[in-house]
């Protein structure tokens, strides 16, 4: 069997890209880009430095690929959730920081809304260093669930609930500097799984009215989840930043401990692309190092998930790798985005291109392509 691989389709230019959103609008695949940062004079250097006079780019599909077509205009950018109540589509932004350094975290997160003539802002979320939002929906009930907070400060991430206006507070879950959230179903419950890096990422579970502690599930270093089903079975992919990232799997009360994936430290973001050779799974590496001394050109890599288990079957490389997701269609394009210059130096730190790919699965050796 041959290595499976990424083709590179098209790069698009972004700065300090810390996502990627696909939708589709008016019958046109769309990528939506937040944006951290961009290099300025004058501002502190460094990964975390940079201006926050961001936007998040639009981009639609054209003949000639995807072409920039559109912003919100929401500095320091992490995440964009794109999402329907009904017939109604909202962009929800985390936002992280405002300024170009000393930096206000304590900032607020818009949620827009979008209709034929454009978006209009409908709410103002106050968040703290929001690096993540989630729409999910329970029943014929509609919650965010923000990711936020850093050493020191003084937010918890929380959930939201939709009352049919607006989305209001309905629970904090504990957290230092969160990071991601996943919500899932097993069997009837329902489960959220809140990752954190500084802090126990912890899996709660939906009583009915609330989420409720359920297990912890690393003890600091989390990034981001990955819920994933072998025939019977349920697994949870972690990434970890500073760490091997793991799979767990659930023994019907809790998840345990299954096995080590591969590709060492450095995991920021997961994928499932589901084709007909099989399950995979692309995971996006940020640093090796440290913020300070960061080494941001790295391998980012792909497996196959058969067995309840990861196959390393490929890599591609990644500058800073931020996210990566599935494009709509047939599940073979994908986007990721990096966040870092290749090689930061002082002055160039955050411009690196997304980059839409093709999927290519393994093949037996001998066959067809």
């Amino acid at each position: 069997m041959t290595t499976s691989r990424l083709v590179e389709v098209q790069r698009l230019a972004t700065s300090g890209a810390r996502a990627v959103a696909p939708y589709t609008f008016a019958g046109t695949r769309w990528i939506a880009v937040p944006q951290l940062a961009v290099d300025a004079p004058g501002t502190p250097s460094g990964i975390n430095g940079g201006s926050s006079d961001t936007e998040v780019l639009l981009f639609a599909e054209s003949a000639h690929g995807f072409v920039h077509a559109g912003s919100l205009p929401v500095g320091g950018a992490e995440d964009v959730e794109i999402f329907s109540i009904g017939d109604r589509r909202f962009f929800a932004v985390a936002s992280i920081r405002s300024g170009r350094g000393p930096y206000d975290f304590a900032t607020t997160s818009p949620v827009y809304e979008q209709d034929a003539d454009g978006f209009i802002l409908r709410q103002r979320i106050s968040t703290y260093a929001a690096k993540q939002v989630r729409h999910f929906r329970i029943g014929t009930s509609d919650f965010l669930a923000v990711a936020q907070g850093m050493p020191g400060g003084d937010r918890t991430s929380v959930v939201l609930q939709w009352d049919g206006d607006t989305f209001v507070p309905l629970q904090e879950l504990p957290s230092i500097a969160g990071y991601n959230i996943a919500v899932f179903e097993i069997g009837v419950e329902t489960y959220l799984a809140h990752a954190d890096h500084a802090a126990p990422s912890v899996l709660y579970r939906w009583d009915g009215h609330r989420f409720v502690d359920h297990q912890e599930l690393l003890p600091a270093g989390g990034r981001a989840f990955l819920p994933l089903r072998d025939g019977a079975e349920t697994y949870l992919a972690v990434a970890r930043i500073d760490g091997e990232s793991v799979l767990l799997k659930w023994d019907g009360e809790k998840f345990h401990l299954a096995s080590v994936i591969p590709g060492g430290a450095g995991g920021r973001e997961f994928a499932r692309v589901d084709t007909t050779d099989g399950v995979f799974v692309i995971r996006v590496d940020f640093i090796h190092g440290t913020p300070s001394a960061p080494h941001p050109d790295l391998d980012s890599h792909i497996y196959r998930f058969a067995g309840g288990r990861m196959e390393s079957i490929g890599t591609f490389p990644t500058t800073g790798g931020t996210d990566v997701a599935v494009l709509p269609g047939d599940g073979s394009d994908l986007a990721v985005s990096n966040g870092l210059s290749p090689n930061p130096v002082p002055g160039r730190t955050f411009a690196a291109d997304t980059v839409v790919y093709r999927f290519i699965p393994p093949v037996e050796e001998g066959g067809a392509a």
